[in-house]
């Protein structure tokens, strides 16, 4: 084959690369391995239960029913937890992000005194912790037993997070930027407000994620904070109530929905606490992207 200036082209053959075929197929292994208990459960669920109660159900759904959602919504306690989980990820998050926020940027600039000494009595907290007894003696003593305010509250900062911020903000704002805002009579707060936010938006909603799935996802501490109020258990409790209870017997805890398997309902009931995460994912993984700073400072 010949170019345009009457030279022979070679044509460009890739070698064959036996770490790329590795690489590919380690990363095809570990992506099915997560995808597939995920496709059982589904499958289990949308079965009737002969099929999950004889094994015959695997990745794909046999006799395909919706009955085992449809006594979850009909279920009033599950869609309360629902409600309770969502109102606390949602006060969780936003009090979290407040805090870090509000810690990270006073100690990423470097005319604050005493920034070092601060950082490391946060990083001190990822090292060392009191333990479960004296947290649970802090919240009693507080009177926040049985109150959601107990799962919002003691567990609203995070001091890896924290870090997290600090560092994109020590290394993702340019000095600059800052001395501009200065020169224009703008004070921190309208430092923080008009430059500094609008330019973290990535790493906002990375942790933005990291905070709400972690409280989605986190039931021990309701179950050692909230015992005798049952409207303020969240979801993800109710479902530790309910694999327990649904190993003894066939009724859910406090409601009259019964199945003839407790499989179907188990994996019902992870699929239905599993979906609000899956559904909001998508909206906040765009962000992840980087480069919001490019041309931010024009030389």
């Amino acid at each position: 084959m010949k170019t345009s200036n009457g030279t022979l082209a070679i044509p460009n053959k890739r070698r064959f690369d036996i770490w790329d075929v590795l690489i590919r197929l380690s990363l095809i292994s570990a992506s099915l391995a997560c995808l597939l208990p995920f496709v059982h459960v589904v499958s289990k669920s949308l079965s009737e239960d002969a099929y999950v109660i004889a094994n015959k159900v695997f990745l794909w759904p046999k006799g395909i029913t919706l009955q085992a959602y449809g006594k979850i919504f009909a279920d009033d306690s599950i869609l309360r937890s629902l409600y309770v989980s969502i109102v606390v990820t949602v006060l969780f998050t936003v009090l979290g992000m407040i805090i870090t926020i509000c810690a990270a940027y006073p100690l990423s600039r470097k005319q604050l005194k005493g920034r070092t000494f601060f950082t490391i009595i946060f990083m001190f907290t990822l090292y060392f912790h009191g333990g479960i007894i004296p947290d649970y003696m802090l919240v009693n003593n507080l009177g926040l037993l049985d109150s959601i305010w107990s799962i919002i509250l003691p567990p609203a900062f995070s001091a890896f997070n924290f870090l997290i911020m600090k560092t994109a903000l020590t290394s993702g704002i340019p000095d600059s930027l800052e001395e501009s805002a200065r020169i224009d009579g703008a004070g921190h707060f309208r430092i923080l407000v008009s430059i500094v936010l609008p330019l973290s938006k990535p790493i906002i909603a990375t942790l933005s994620l990291f905070y709400a799935v972690g409280r989605w996802n986190t039931y021990q501490d309701a179950l050692f904070y909230i015992k005798q109020n049952v409207d303020a258990r969240p979801l993800q409790l109710k479902l530790y109530y309910l694999v327990i209870q649904a190993s003894e017997s066939f009724q859910m805890e406090a409601t009259t929905v019964q199945l003839s398997n407790p499989e179907v309902l188990k994996a019902s009931c992870v699929v239905f606490a599993t979906l609000p995460i899956l559904v909001v994912y998508p909206f906040i993984q765009k962000y992840f992207v980087q480069g919001t700073m490019l041309g931010a400072v024009k030389e």
